[in-house]
């Protein structure tokens, strides 16, 4: 398994990359999102995933690591392949899809070029405990929100509220003011729910 080429940029298009070294030039699929990295670089150490398979051998470039987590996330989705996980990776940056996973908002997911509703909510179920755990780039929630969201959260289900409900409407009151008090965040989402 090939973990990184470095060499000297040949030739490079929004869609791939031709990189030479030791007099072999490697044809390595790319995201928009590399591509601006690479632009006005004449040698790069690219990051690589390979997929081997009977009918095709296919390399894909990725500036950092982050960018290839992602891909290799999104590619363990039945039913995402690894064009479709480049496309993604074209048309949002990492943290995008990370914040879209993480919130379990579907429509972002579905803005891109062939992603529908099975395919983003798939992707939503199988990532969510994954870029849980890595956190979210730019962080949705810092510590204490989660904090006080989750008591928040438990005293409204005492009360007797759907857990579903009042996590989505706590969701969106964190989102929209983060630092909020337990009992502001009770008596928001009393008025929402």
């Amino acid at each position: 398994m090939i973990d990184y080429i470095k060499g000297t940029i040949t030739q490079l298009t929004p869609t791939f990359v031709t990189l030479e070294t030791g007099g072999i030039g490697y044809f390595i699929n790319i995201s928009l999102t590399s591509f601006s990295k690479l632009e006005g670089k004449s040698d790069y150490k690219l990051l690589v995933h390979e997929i081997l398979r009977e009918d095709v051998h296919q390399l894909f470039g990725f500036a950092d690591s982050e960018e290839r987590d992602i891909f290799r996330l999104l590619i363990s989705v039945t039913g995402v392949g690894a064009n479709t996980a480049r496309m993604m990776l074209s048309s949002l940056n990492q943290a995008e899809i990370k914040k879209a996973i993480a919130l379990s908002d579907v429509n972002i997911l579905k803005g891109v070029k062939g992603i529908g509703l099975k395919t983003g909510q798939r992707i939503i179920v199988d990532l969510k405990d994954k870029i849980g755990k890595q956190g979210t780039g730019g962080e949705i929630f810092d510590l204490t929100d989660n904090i006080s969201r989750e008591e928040a959260l438990s005293a409204l289900v005492m009360l007797g509220f759907a857990k579903n409900a009042v996590t989505k409407v706590l969701d969106k009151i964190v989102r929209e003011e983060k630092n909020l008090t337990v009992e502001d965040m009770i008596k928001r989402a009393l008025k929402n729910l």
